[in-house]
């Protein structure tokens, strides 16, 4: 019987098409919005290790790293010292996993050239975007590398105190009149600066080329603790609002900077969970 009233309530909602709405639009935006894992999450593993971990959780796009060790199965060294050989080896692999990388977090430094060298290894893995934070004298020709190589920069936000660029309103000063340049905001480093995840959205609408998800345990305090995601003060329905509200098109990458033993996997296949079910009742 209770099985006949469901049947009768979805039949229902397909003949007001409420239900084909309803399916519509949670595939329109899932589509549009590349979930995938910031590597860091795996951060005492070896890249290798991380794409086996990401494609374990069921997500097909990571933002590598340009200090994560490589692996040995596939060559020695940094992802930021790789070769040509090391190069087909790591494609491979990544197919194998059916992971794609699409963006890489570059340390750069002080000296053009180890932005530049950023750049050539973004350009190797075939990356749209590098994620960084880079140095205001500088930005003039960090912006035109980007426009040589086709490859925008996500300006990512640490907390004040650690990062030029914890407000929102740093990271447009850095984006204006630098065409190349684009926003990744970190939503759990936002609150240990006291900025609210949502008003920060607002600010950088239009600019917004990924997003780091993440939760913190409070707010206004620099060592405020990364936890998972909606049990911190992130109000995760109304990000994922906004970003529709914004016809957000980009990577949401899930990141945990914790360092949960024997391995983070466990939360980001929960944390993944926790967004589909958000994504659904949108």
């Amino acid at each position: 019987m209770k099985r006949i009233k469901s049947y009768t309530i979805i039949a229902i909602l397909l003949s007001s098409g409420f239900l084909v709405a309803w399916i519509n639009d949670y595939s329109q935006v899932s589509n549009k919005w590349k979930l995938g894992v910031e590597i860091y999450t795996f951060h005492r593993f070896t890249l290798a290790e991380g794409i086996s971990k990401s494609d374990s959780a069921g997500v097909h796009y990571i933002e590598a790293a340009s200090f994560q060790k490589i692996g040995d199965e596939i060559e020695k060294g940094y992802i930021s010292q790789i070769s040509e050989q090391g190069l087909v080896k790591l494609n491979k692999y990544l197919d194998k996993h059916h992971i794609k990388i699409r963006s890489v977090y570059v340390f750069g430094g002080s000296s053009l050239d180890s932005w530049k060298n950023g750049f050539l290894q973004a350009k190797k893995l075939k990356c749209e975007f590098i994620t960084a934070e880079p140095p205001r004298n500088l930005w003039d020709s960090i912006d035109s590398l980007a426009g040589v190589f086709h490859i925008k920069v996500a300006i990512h936000n640490h907390w004040k105190g650690k990062s030029a660029f914890w407000s929102p309103d740093s990271v447009l000063a850095a984006i204006k009149n630098h065409p190349n340049f684009g926003a990744c905001p970190d939503l759990g480093h936002w609150p240990k600066s006291g900025v609210d995840a949502v008003s920060g959205l607002q600010k950088l609408q239009g600019h917004i080329l990924a997003i780091h998800l993440k939760d913190a345990s409070q707010m206004n305090d620099p060592n405020a603790r990364d936890v998972d995601l909606g049990t911190g003060v992130v109000n995760f329905k109304a990000v994922l609002e906004e970003l529709k509200r914004q016809n957000y098109k980009g990577f949401i990458y899930i990141e945990r900077d914790a360092d949960v033993r024997p391995s983070n996997l466990p939360s980001v296949i929960k944390e993944i969970s926790y967004y589909n079910d958000l994504l659904r009742n949108l």
